[in-house]
């Protein structure tokens, strides 16, 4: 079916029912970034495959509203299917509800799915709408019955993630969010956010491509914790361990019945971010509703110490397995017979040689030339392009081990890059080199150290779109929070033992695209007469590709950093690679 008959069939319903507008967000019940195949609604109506955005469907128009990320791809997957793009943040482009709104007339009909819209979000197009006269119906599942062949929920088996490596078992965990309870006067706590629910129990699914989480629900109470899953996810080893735990397993679907069921006298603690609109609309009026932002989110974001040497063992097989990598480009580029396709194949195949690999953390960016222009590229036969010696590559890609989750980029030259391309790559380093040395005192948020990271790009009137650096989870989702560095502060105080990504990046649009990213530990720098001051240790272990930089452009404390940093490289890697290999990192590594 065409996006053209899928639209069609929408509208339909929606005049059927009277209803004016339709929005049709990209998330699940859990709020989540990446979804199963059986929430893939926008994807189904869109044919857009990102990871980010939302689409609008009107009676005889409709929209797609997205972020710099994934621009060019929108434009490339909307072609001529009757959605229009909206690039978000740009200038003169409206809000989807904004749009909406000047579109209806009172007396008007919104409507949308409450079971994938947070809390938060229905809260606010219902008070914007309000002030139009146009009603809202948050129940409707419209493409529930035009989706033919839907997906349905996964049922795979959860497994263990063993405190070896989790540093704290799930009783201790479950202890701490108790006493943020007790704190909040709260008597139950609803915990909706899958890699939340997975952190907690000390619990790893498959549910989610690349993100070792399961579908399931938890409440925890003062003196009991439930646990909303389908039962035939959990083996028996793991029902006797939760048992002993005084975890009481329930249906997945039973979380609604039980929230509508509640003791009244109850004070229900949950974050509106989120917990989705349906789960709200069912608890009882006399329920005190304690709205915070997540506890266990914070719990999670700060890595304790098995945690931090965990993220260390998995960057040594990463790095193996990147310079096993990149050792290889070289040599089989030049023969003409290497496609962005087998290039990431040949990656996974170099990490799955290490004995705790899961899988990888996202679906590998294998970009060359113009494709690496494309942010959040995704290679498949059909786009798959050769790679030659005449522009860079950029690679864009992580792994899932059990000791911790990885995500690296490098962006590598085979041939003679140019005098802008030069220019190009070094003011990248030079962003990525200055946010990894900076010092700064306890309670500095990301973005006040984004700046850092596009002075040099500044400087020459570049820029980026994209943020410099997201939260990572251990053995858990690539993307988590609660810190982040970009130019939008989200009011998170960057805090000693996050893991966050460095990852500046300049694009020059059908022609190449560049990045360069590690992941950093925040950790205690120095205490002076004026304060506590934290700073970087570089956890990632790979080389950077030497030949685009133009020496001159470079500080000697930034040439320090960089022969620092590759004799550290060297000195970890080099006694877990054969000699050959050995030899040609020391290469690569060498001082400039």
């Amino acid at each position: 079916m065409s996006t053209a008959d899928k639209i069609f069939l929408l509208r339909s319903k929606m005049l059927s029912m009277g209803i004016d507008a339709y929005i049709i967000p990209g998330s699940d019940p859990h709020m989540s970034e990446y979804t199963a195949a059986h929430w893939k609604k926008r994807e189904f109506i869109s044919g857009f495959t990102g990871s980010a955005g939302t689409v609008v469907i009107l009676a005889e128009e409709a929209g797609l509203w997205t972020d710099s990320r994934y621009f060019i791809q929108a434009e490339k997957e909307l072609d001529g299917n009757g959605i229009d793009l909206f690039r978000m943040g740009e200038a003169g482009t409206p809000d989807y509800a904004d749009w909406i709104a000047e579109r209806l007339n009172p007396g008007s009909t919104l409507a949308f799915e409450g079971e994938v819209f947070s809390i938060e979000d229905a809260r606010k197009l219902s008070k914007k709408f309000k002030t139009y006269g146009i009603s809202i119906d948050p129940n409707l599942t419209l493409l529930d019955e035009i989706w033919e062949g839907r997906p349905p929920i996964p049922e795979k088996p959860i497994i263990l993630h063993e405190t070896i490596h989790a540093g704290l078992s799930r009783i201790e965990k479950i202890e701490r969010i108790r006493e943020e309870m007790r704190n909040q006067d709260a008597s139950h706590y609803i915990i909706t956010a899958l890699d939340e629910i997975a952190w907690t129990l000390n619990l790893r699914g498959s549910d989610v491509s690349y993100n070792p989480v399961f579908h399931a629900y938890l409440i925890i109470s003062l003196d009991a914790v439930y646990l909303f899953i389908d039962t035939h996810k959990i083996t028996a080893t793991i029902g006797k361990q939760l048992a002993i735990d005084d975890i009481s397993i329930h249906l997945y679907s039973d979380i609604f019945k039980w929230v509508k069921d509640m003791p009244i006298d109850s004070g229900l603690m949950f974050d509106p971010f989120t917990t989705n609109a349906k789960i709200y609309s069912l608890i009882p009026r006399e329920v005190i509703k304690i709205e915070t932002e997540s506890v266990v989110k914070d719990l999670k974001g700060i890595k304790n110490s098995t945690e931090q040497n965990g993220f260390r063992e998995a960057m040594k097989k990463d790095g193996v397995a990147m310079v096993k990598f990149i050792h290889w480009l070289e040599n089989q580029v030049p023969q003409g017979d290497v496609t962005e396709i087998s290039a990431a194949r040949e990656l996974k195949k170099f990490r799955a040689e290490a004995d705790s690999f899961v899988g990888e953390s996202f679906a590998t960016i294998s970009a060359f030339a113009e494709h690496g222009a494309i942010c959040h590229y995704t290679v498949d036969e059909k786009s798959s392009i050769p790679l030659s010696s005449d522009n860079f590559y950029l690679v864009d890609s992580g792994g899932q081990y059990y000791e911790g989750t990885t995500d690296i980029t490098r962006t590598i030259h085979l041939g003679t890059p140019t005098e802008q391309q030069k220019v190009d790559y070094t003011m990248v380093l030079k962003g990525n080199i200055a946010l990894d040395t900076t010092k700064f005192p306890v309670g500095t948020r990301g973005v006040h150290l984004d700046i850092l990271a596009r002075k040099a790009l500044w400087s020459q009137g570049l820029n980026y779109g994209h943020g410099t650096g997201h939260g990572v989870g251990c053995f858990l989702n690539v993307h988590e929070g609660p810190q982040a560095i970009r130019p939008n502060d989200n009011g998170v105080a960057l805090a000693e033992g996050m893991i966050t990504s460095n990852e500046p990046g300049l694009y020059r649009e059908e022609e190449y695209g560049i990045r360069i990213e590690n992941l950093i530990l925040t950790k205690k720098a120095v205490s002076t007469a004026f304060g506590d001051f934290l700073g970087f240790e570089t956890l990632t272990l790979c080389p950077i590709d030497l030949k685009p930089i133009e020496k001159s452009l470079l500080t000697h404390e930034e040439i320090d950093w960089l022969n620092q940093y590759h004799q550290k490289v060297y000195d970890i890697i080099s006694p877990l690679l054969s000699e050959e290999l050995s030899n040609w990192l020391k290469e690569k590594t060498k001082a400039i």
